[in-house]
């Protein structure tokens, strides 16, 4: 269920089919687990379905946009981090492949862009959506806060770390980069970037965005989890390298076939 739900979204779980478990009985505690990125649906999905295997184990996923998960590990304030980029001090297993989507609006008739294109873009050496072949307006490039993980994994996809224009709008929240895109009209046109499972979610529901093919492939759960979609990131489970039982069996849990 959680997999094939997973799948649809654009959210790929790596799966290891000879993990083994310890018995139920013997997993036991509390368990907090921090974010601040796209994944809360998939993590609480998985929190829930551990917390139902084993009944003596309660999670607690901790998830505030402007927080710092990977320092709230290791300050003690949480077990697990959820992230995208490892660090040298914790043990990083990777549970998923999140695609990252390039959001525009529905009248946008830009076809497609290359990898290139979408640095360019956000490095601010395209300002024109003509440029593209799409319409005769200039383009508001709508960035991500520096705390997010998401932002790191795009600037490195892209190659533009601390390149992004200045002239664009940092916005936190999905719900309100999307009402940005929606909401902007000539003689500029949005363009945003986003996790794929949320910019296939509001597409699926109506919302007028779309989201553009990158070099000729289209931003599909399929396609991330093959690795033709060109922009995708890691998703990754930290926390400290010293033994913790019952972080180490979630994170068996999230890559078993149960936690699929």
């Amino acid at each position: 269920m959680i997999a094939g739900l997973l799948c649809s979204l654009g959210l790929s779980i790596l799966l290891n089919w000879d993990i083994a478990f310890a018995a139920p009985a013997e997993i036991a505690g509390n368990l907090t687990i921090a974010g601040n990125g796209p994944e809360l649906s998939t993590i609480e999905s998985l929190a829930h379905a551990f917390e139902r295997a084993n009944p003596r184990a309660y999670l607690d996923v901790v998830w505030d946009g402007n927080s710092r998960p990977v320092e709230m590990v290791k300050s003690g304030q949480a077990h697990m981090a959820v992230t995208g980029t490892e660090d040298p001090s914790l043990a990083a297993t990777p549970i998923a492949w999140d695609g990252i989507g390039v959001l525009v609006h529905l009248s946008n008739f830009t076809k497609e862009v290359t990898k290139q294109q979408v640095a360019d873009i956000f490095s601010g050496k395209i300002a024109l959506w003509s440029e593209l072949g799409g319409p005769e307006t200039k383009i508001l490039v709508i960035d991500r806060p520096r705390n997010q993980n998401l932002r790191d994994a795009f600037e490195s996809q892209l190659g533009i770390a601390g390149k992004i224009t200045s002239a664009a709008r940092t916005i936190g929240s999905d719900e309100q980069v999307v009402k940005t895109v929606v909401g902007t009209v000539p003689p500029l046109s949005a363009v945003a970037y986003l996790s794929l499972s949320q910019g296939l979610s509001v597409v699926s529901n109506g919302v007028a965005v779309r989201l553009l093919p990158v070099d000729k492939v289209e931003p599909e759960g399929p396609t991330v989890k093959d690795g033709r979609y060109p922009l995708r990131r890691s998703v990754l489970l930290l926390s400290k390298k010293a033994p913790n039982p019952l972080a180490e069996a979630f994170t068996q849990f999230a890559l078993s076939p149960a936690g699929q």
